[in-house]
């Protein structure tokens, strides 16, 4: 096994004027790059596996999307569930505090984000998890996803230099990356439709009923490619905890009977 000398940098040292620019760059124009780079001696396989971001950057992002959420994207998905006639399928009762925090974090950045920066191996780890959501909650479920675990964790060891075929397959690679990117956030927004139940489907008006999705997906993707797969999970992990504590906090203030 090659242990390799990776580019990374810490978000202390980093501007948050920088990081806005290195975003919205990415968005406009996706590329598989690192971001502003300082040495690191951490081995190559751990760049996906430790974060980067420092506390306060990570809820300043978080902050940024719930602030995008709740006045802009969030009046156009309530405009939308009227319109369609669409019921949340989340249980005020039971808020999914563990599935919104951590399996949800963990599985769906596996499943839609890992891939971007490691293509050959996500070709086992995504299909052993698009059968584990397939199977259902239980046993073999969670069994499933700690195999896909393992091997997306074993997988990202074997750092090894690249032969002139795989450069080659890289820079192919590299030339379709934002066609791979756009499917994967289409894939990742389009899986949230199923939070809603339906009356009335307007197919026209569905890209809009998963928007925050949508653009919380473009910013962790970025986020995991420039900087490491952990840090995306994180993000994720804060983005959702945010609406729960608000529904939360509504339905311990009594405030959800008016």
């Amino acid at each position: 096994m090659a242990c390799t000398v990776i580019q990374s940098n810490s978000s202390a040292s980093v501007k948050w004027s920088t990081e806005w620019r290195s975003c919205l760059a990415f968005c406009l124009r996706p590329r598989l790059a690192r971001y502003p780079n300082r040495q690191s001696k951490t081995s190559g396989w751990l760049q996906d596996w430790l974060p980067t971001f420092s506390i306060g950057r990570l809820f300043a992002w978080g902050l940024t999307l719930w602030v995008i959420n709740l006045f802009i994207l969030g009046p156009i998905v309530v405009g939308v569930v009227k319109d369609m006639g669409a019921d949340p399928l989340l249980d005020p009762k039971n808020l999914p505090w563990l599935l919104a925090i951590v399996w949800a974090p963990i599985v769906e950045e596996l499943l839609f984000r890992f891939g971007l920066r490691r293509p050959v191996q996500a070709l086992w780890v995504v299909p052993l998890l698009c059968l584990a959501i397939w199977h259902g909650p239980g046993w073999v479920q969670s069994i499933m996803i700690a195999v896909a675990i393992l091997l997306a964790v074993q997988s990202t060891r074997q750092v090894k230099f690249l032969s002139a075929r795989g450069f080659r397959g890289m820079r192919q690679y590299r030339y379709y990356f934002p066609w791979v990117m756009h499917l994967a956030l289409l894939g990742f927004a389009g899986l949230h439709i199923l939070n809603f139940k339906f009356t009335d489907i307007n197919l026209l008006m569905l890209p809009l009923l998963v928007m925050p999705q949508w653009l919380a997906g473009l910013v962790m993707s970025w986020v995991r490619v420039t900087r490491s797969l952990a840090d995306a999970m994180w993000l994720h992990a804060l983005y959702n905890f945010g609406p729960l504590l608000v529904a939360w906090v509504v339905i311990s203030m009594g405030w959800s009977n008016g």
